[in-house]
Parts: structure tokens; sequence; C-alpha cells
């Protein structure tokens, strides 16, 4: 325990995901020991990122203005939507180059456990952005975890009835990997999802 001011930087820094509490103890002590310059311009950063950052209207992804770039882009696809969990999925995909069309960011995933039912994302946005029929193509790109794998077959079911064409990305093999340090459910998909090759 330390005194008063510094306490309260470790503790509030604690609270970020992914920051344990001696996680947090270094970076507040590195940020002791930086210059006042560079903790300004962290502190007018932040300050400026919660004043100017907003979730677009349309796709729910993080923007500076009413949508995001992604939204605004007339070259994208509208007929084909990726359903996502959250902004930075985006990000992911946009590094790979190989997806031209629309977004929708759900906010999460269902979990029951944490108290995060369908109500709790932003499925009814998505239904509404559904209706008008110009999405053709639903991707789900959910985690390929129990949480995301949940939250896609609700979707699947939810959607079926309006006859859109819904895919899964596929799962499998990381390249670089080895078999044997590969575990079921992994391996089973890569089986699952294996295609023909063109020699």
């Amino acid at each position: 325990m330390y005194e008063g001011v510094v306490q309260d930087l470790i503790d509030e820094l604690g609270r970020l995901p992914g920051v344990g509490p001696k996680g947090a103890q270094r970076i507040a002590f590195h940020l002791l020991a930086a210059d006042p310059a560079d903790v300004r311009r962290l502190a007018q950063v932040l300050i400026e990122v919660k004043e100017k950052v907003r979730f677009c209207r349309t796709c729910f992804n993080v923007a500076e203005a009413e949508e995001c770039r992604i939204c605004q882009d007339p070259r994208r696809d509208p007929s084909v939507l990726c359903v996502v969990e959250e902004s930075k999925d985006v990000v992911a995909i946009e590094k790979t180059r190989e997806f031209r069309g629309r977004y929708h960011v759900l906010g999460g995933a269902i979990n029951p456990i944490e108290g995060i039912g369908p109500d709790d994302l932003r499925i009814r946005e998505l239904m509404t952005r559904l209706a008008d029929g110009t999405v053709t193509e639903l991707i789900l790109a959910t985690d390929p975890n129990l949480e995301g794998e949940a939250t896609a077959t609700y979707l699947a079911r939810l959607v079926k009835p309006m006859g859109l064409r819904v895919t899964r990305l596929a799962s499998g093999l990381p390249v670089g990997g080895d078999l044997e340090y590969a575990d079921e459910v992994t391996l089973g998909r890569a089986f699952e999802g294996r295609r023909l090759l063109d020699v």
C-alpha cells in the first residue's frame, strides 16, 4: 500500500482490462519517473478521445463523425454484412484486406454467466439494418469460443426466416502450428473445413 494519490493511481490503472495489481504498479511508477510533458500529452489524449470519439450511428464501430470511414465509403459492398463482437475485430479483419463489405459491431457476445443476454447487444439494430433487404449475405465473425459460438448460433436462428445466406468464418489450424499441439476442437474444425487442393 502506498500513500494517497500514488495508491489512487495504482487503483485506477488496476481497473483497466488486462492490467493486474503488479502491472498497475509498474505503469504508475513509470508515469512517476516519466517526463512531465509526456504525462501531460497522455492525459490530453485521454481527455480528447473521450470528447471526440463516439460510435458510428450505422454499424457502431468507433468514429469521430456521425458515421465511421467504412460506412462512408461508397466502394464498400452494402450487400455483405460482417457481424463482429467489438471494434477491435473490425481492425483485425481490415488488416487482411480481404473483406470489402460493411460491418455491424454487437458490443460483446451472449454470456449468461456475466449476465449478458441478447437484449444487451446491438441485435435489435442489426435486425433493423437487415429489414430493408439490401443485405444478401451475413458473415458471423464472432470469436471462436463458447460465448461467440452461442452468439453466432442465436443470430443464425434469428435471421433464418429472412432467407439470407448466413456464413461463419472458418476456423482450424494456425499457419506455422504443429498438429500435436492443437486441441481437439480446433483439429476437428480443421477437418470439417478442409478444402480441395488444385494442383
